[in-house]
């Protein structure tokens, strides 16, 4: 029999969630421990290996010293305590995508030190600053990639590419300071906003950013979701799971402490195996590598090439720009983003104009299509030249909407659209007549209606608009009804 007071209080329970996200330094040309190129996508399967990649018997590990760099730098942004002296360990499991069946990462227990530990990463969720504190991150090197026919849980086989095998991860944990599937993705936003500014790795890349995800209610086992690919994955992955959870808590079931795979497709979680407990890794120092000594001179010396963050970059738009805190909030979240808007600001005066086409037309158009600024087609001029045209009468807002999604496809600048599509605005008061004349004629209703309430003076303009796809000068078009309505009375 279901506990009905536990159901009722159920609804208030905390859900706590960590990640674990998984970042490829995309900045290097080559692996973690060898020389093989890093860049895999697109190339034939299996050819960027070597005997170091794949573990052959006598191959021997050498650190990437650049690696080592980027990772620093990122603990600096983190404001993480960078650890004086980090080891590597080997973590021992049997997978298909383990050439070594171990991996190469970093521990924090056992006289293992990862890179670094703490930190902190703030940003806002409805107007107030979530704190999310970080645990620890470290140094390991990617799993080979794998491929199914169909879903992971109905594929007669799997195919394996070890190309990916040895390319330098990141991964960053955190603490359970997540309470809702919201607040991870824009804490996943922030942190990539982050990575881009500082140049470690390219969002943009398929598989170059991916998260794994523990959730609990409170009280509750903790499960364990992996390979997330996606902000929206991710936030559609907790969403199922949190539903999931209380469902088998309404009907007194037990939730299992246990590893889940998200599938996109079906947006479902489905049980992988048991969740593995520290112990089942049998962690041990790697004996191939020699622990990497981080002088406070090393720290010092990436810390004087840091480029510009986010946070700062938010405060110099408010001043630099005289911006809302909240655009510029919202547009360096993604560096691609803000890049945008600041090249535009150096071809165009007016900054705020420039926000408010970004902030609604421009992402509105660009989350429609799925993609990021940075895979569309338009360039910063395109919509400078566009508020040009606006500016000097020769469009109206609506062809301009028009004109922004087009340009957004197709890369074509909006005096090409203008002219293959004749889009200028007409101005000519003759011709307005004309059409004025025909709505009236179309729309005697909407004629009385706007004689008795002025209002209704805006259905006979849209109408205008509608037939000339927004090209009629709104102005004139006003003008021209309003007398038209004057002389019937």
């Amino acid at each position: 029999m279901v506990n009905t007071q536990r159901s009722i209080n159920l609804e208030k329970d905390q859900v706590k969630i960590g990640l674990e996200i998984h970042i490829q330094i995309t900045a290097l040309k080559t692996k973690l421990f060898c020389g093989c190129s890093s860049d895999y996508r697109g190339k034939e399967a299996n050819t960027l290996v070597c005997p170091v990649c794949l573990g052959l018997p006598g191959s021997l590990p050498v650190t990437n010293k650049r690696a080592i760099d980027f990772a620093i730098m990122v603990a600096l942004a983190l404001n993480s305590t960078i650890s004086p002296r980090t080891t590597f360990y080997r973590k021992n499991y049997f997978y298909v995508d383990m050439p070594k069946n171990f991996q190469i990462s970093q521990y924090d227990k056992a006289g293992g030190v990862p890179l670094s530990i703490g930190g902190i990463i703030s940003f806002e969720v409805n107007g107030t600053v979530k704190k999310v504190r970080i645990k620890r991150m470290q140094l390991e090197e990617d799993p080979a990639r794998l491929s199914y026919y169909g879903t992971i849980d109905s594929s007669p086989y799997t195919l394996v590419d070890f190309n990916r095998a040895g390319v330098a991860l990141l991964e960053i944990v955190t603490e359970p300071d997540i309470n809702s599937p919201d607040e991870a993705r824009l804490f996943l936003q922030k942190l990539r906003s982050i990575i881009e500014h500082l140049g470690v790795s390219n969002g943009d890349l398929q598989g170059s950013m991916r998260c794994d995800a523990n959730i609990s209610l409170q009280d509750g086992k903790r499960v364990e979701i992996k390979n997330i690919t996606s902000f929206l994955e991710v936030k559609r992955a907790l969403q199922y799971e949190i539903i999931r959870q209380k469902q088998l808590i309404r009907r007194g079931s037990t939730v299992k402490q246990e590893t889940r795979h998200w599938d996109a497709d079906r947006r479902l979680t489905i049980s992988l195996r048991t969740k593995e407990t520290e112990s089942d890794y049998r962690y041990f120092p790697e004996p191939d590598l020699v622990p990497v000594e981080i002088s406070q001179t090393w720290i010092e010396e990436i810390r004087s090439k840091m480029p510009e963050l986010p946070d700062e970059r938010k405060i110099r738009f408010v001043k630099e720009y005289g911006i809302p805190e909240y655009d510029a909030t919202v547009i360096t979240n993604s560096k691609a983003l803000a890049d945008f808007f600041e090249e535009c600001c150096h071809l165009y005066p007016d900054a705020k104009k420039i926000s408010n086409w970004i902030m609604t037309d421009l992402t509105r158009n660009l989350k429609d299509l799925g993609i990021e600024i940075s895979e569309s087609k338009i360039k910063p001029k395109h919509l400078t030249d566009m508020l040009r045209l606006i500016d000097k009468g020769e469009i109206s807002g609506k062809i301009a909407k028009e004109l922004l999604s087009k340009m957004i496809s197709t890369g074509d600048s909006p005096q090409t659209i203008i002219k293959r599509e004749n889009l200028l605005k007409i101005g000519d008061e003759a011709q307005i007549k004309k059409i004025v004349d025909e709505v009236f004629k179309e729309f005697p209703k909407a004629v009385q209606d706007a004689k008795k309430d002025p209002n209704a003076v805006n259905y006979l303009v849209g109408q205008v608009m509608n037939k000339t796809r927004g090209k009629a000068d709104p102005e004139i078009t006003n003008k021209l009804i309003r007398k038209m309505l004057a002389e019937l009375e």
